[in-house]
């Protein structure tokens, strides 16, 4: 089995989904079929496995997100992140913004465009990669939940400096997996409407995912967003 029905996915992470490959085709074709049937599904097609344009090394910041917005053109592939002409942004974002300017100072963004964290090294990973359109969480237990976690544990197994993220219940689930020395785990809650002000807000994970890096010798994060197209040049990761 290949890779090549999937060209954006970076070589690196090949060796990883390997295990899962047949799983992965099988749930390519099941989500393609269900388009074809009429059924809205998003992301569109290509940006469903968006998140693994980023090379495997490149990774330096996993953001756990759960599955993506459900309301039509608002998902790009990246957890959290929002096409960048959708208004107004979804509540869990502004809250994110809010908590990165109490937490740096950094004005909120207009825009919901995540790229440019893409572009230093943020994976933004949901747990499920497809969701049929004004159903949110439809498609929890169909399969990705298998081939993202694959791609957790080997995040979490690596021997590079790593901050893993992980905000609500299901991705603190994951904490126990990040036993390496040199990864960082930040928990706090999901960054919702429903849960933010009982600890999302206040857990400042932006200092401490810099603080972490530079005490590794690895470049922190500038957390504004840049255009992509330029920031993506500065760093060469893409």
């Amino acid at each position: 089995m290949t890779f090549s029905a999937w060209p954006n996915i970076h070589p690196s992470w090949h060796p990883v989904l390997a295990p899962v490959v047949e799983e992965l085709t099988a749930l390519t074709e099941h989500i393609r079929s269900r388009r074809e049937a009429g059924e809205h599904i998003e992301p569109q097609p290509e940006n469903v496995l968006r998140a693994f344009r980023m090379p495997l090394d490149a990774v330096k910041v996993l953001i756990v997100g759960q599955d993506p917005y459900p309301t039509p053109g608002h998902a790009v592939g990246l957890s959290f992140a929002l096409h960048p002409h959708v208004r107004p942004i979804a509540r869990s974002l502004v809250n994110i913004f809010q908590e990165l300017h109490d937490d740096l100072g950094i004005e909120p963004a207009e825009s919901g465009d995540l790229s440019a964290w893409e572009a230093q090294g943020v994976m933004l990973l949901n747990r499920v990669l497809t969701v049929t359109a004004h159903e949110a969480g439809s498609h929890r237990n169909i399969g990705w939940e298998k081939i993202t976690e694959t791609v957790i544990a080997a995040l979490a197994q690596r021997e590079q400096p790593l901050v893993a993220i992980l905000w609500g219940r299901q991705a603190r689930n994951l904490a126990p997996w990040f036993t390496a020395p040199s990864t960082l785990v930040l928990e706090a809650a999901h960054p919702s409407p429903l849960s933010a002000r009982r600890g999302f807000f206040g857990s400042r994970p932006f200092s401490q995912t810099n603080e972490f890096l530079s005490q590794h010798d690895v470049a922190p994060i500038d957390w504004r967003t840049q255009p992509t197209s330029q920031q993506a040049d500065q760093q060469g990761l893409f």
